[in-house]
């Protein structure tokens, strides 16, 4: 990683872009798609589509449209006293001086944080698939916890 320079840093959250441009457009696709399907097959009188199956198949297109936004919508929130890191599933407040190391390098496809109990955090919000913005946003991460560490 680049060496860590001095200057102001921005406080902006950090979140990933080619990942939520995809999963949203997949996201409302499967839902006009399970939308459309259902009415089609509704209108039908010979597809022996009922109202349970219409209902069903819409309730599958939400959770499964549901799954793709919570996937995509992964950040990571700056504040005075710590890094707010949403991903998938956990959200984890850390500490800025509980960050040993900012890694962004190897085959990860995210940011990891090295932690001072020893732990590593993926940092969803910064995907290797968006290219040098991400290698900026891993940068700007390493200058906000050189910044904002108590050393």
């Amino acid at each position: 990683m680049p060496p860590v320079t001095a200057g102001p840093v921005s406080d902006k959250p950090f979140r990933p872009r080619r990942a939520r441009v995809v999963g949203l457009g997949f996201a409302v696709a499967i839902l006009l798609v399970m939308v459309g399907m259902s009415i089609g097959l509704s209108l039908a009188p010979e597809s022996g589509w009922t109202g349970q199956d219409t209902v069903s198949a819409l309730v599958f297109g939400v959770v499964v449209s549901a799954g793709l936004v919570r996937l995509v919508t992964v950040n990571a929130r700056v504040t005075g006293t710590a890094l707010v890191v949403r991903n998938v599933v956990f959200t984890r407040e850390v500490e800025w001086g509980a960050v040993v190391a900012v890694r962004f390098g190897g085959a990860d496809p995210w940011l990891t944080l090295d932690l001072d109990d020893g732990d590593n955090l993926a940092v969803m919000a910064v995907q290797r698939a968006d290219g040098e913005h991400a290698r900026a946003e891993a940068l700007r991460l390493a200058r906000l916890v050189e910044d904002r560490a108590p050393r």
